[in-house]
């Protein structure tokens, strides 16, 4: 996989005063309000919080899945609102990559094919160290290749996942409670290889998640709570 060049502390994505509001008037869910934060190249941070505390939206409007209701996304200094669909799309392809809760494989897909179409879709195939047998390789199931997503245990699945996503070749990957459906030493495993694959290919790094014990893990953390930012508790 070839590394990223970015300066280091380059500012990739940032937020400024970003809200998210579902449905309107009396039904109204503000999801965010008024967010702040900013991803620097080759940054670790968690986002740590309850279910609904609007981790996972954040998630998505730094990856420009959601468009804020009101607020800003810059990407690279340029904002994710200027740029229509299809370039958002072109930009989530090569950028910006996902790991999710649960993996997500396509379940008629060997996990060999699972990479080979991603790469196909990152337009990633002239690079032969993104070859999907590489890719398996660099997570520790080269001897899953062929094995459908119902032939593999909940970690071998999620590390097919993490190989699909580095298929992009990212320069932000964004992780959903990562370890979320995994018993706690498995979860522990699959965090410890996305930690190293960071090191190695010094993308920045952005996890979701409940567990304080995982958002201790990483370089810094994010409270939030009913959407916004709030400081985070003292540590005895």
């Amino acid at each position: 996989m070839t590394q990223t060049n970015a300066p280091v502390h380059a500012t990739l994505a940032a937020c400024r005063g970003v809200a998210v509001v579902y449905a309107g008037g009396p039904s109204a869910v503000r999801a965010l309000d008024g967010i702040d934060v900013a991803i620097e190249s080759g940054d670790s941070l968690a986002l740590v919080g309850r279910s609904a505390s609007g981790k996972t939206t954040l998630l998505h409007v730094l990856g420009g899945l959601v468009e804020p209701s009101s607020g800003c996304v810059d990407w690279r200094g340029e904002s994710l609102s200027s740029l229509d669909a299809s370039a958002r799309g072109a930009l989530r392809a090569r950028g910006i990559a996902y790991v999710f809760q649960g993996a997500n494989l396509l379940p008629y897909f060997t996990a060999f094919e699972n990479l080979a179409f991603a790469l196909h879709v990152s337009g990633g195939e002239a690079d032969p160290e993104l070859a999907p047998v590489a890719l398996l390789e660099l997570v520790g199931l080269s001897g899953k290749a062929d094995h459908l997503p119902a032939e593999l245990s909940g970690g071998e699945a999620q590390r097919v996942a993490i190989a699909r996503a580095l298929a992009q070749g990212p320069e932000l990957l964004l992780c959903d409670e990562p370890t979320g459906h995994l018993d706690s030493d498995t979860g522990e495993r699959v965090l410890e290889l996305i930690q190293a694959l960071q090191r190695e290919f010094r993308f920045a790094l952005v996890v979701a998640t409940h567990d304080h014990d995982v958002a201790a893990g990483l370089g810094r953390a994010v409270q939030l709570h009913d959407g916004r930012i709030v400081p985070e508790p003292e540590r005895s």
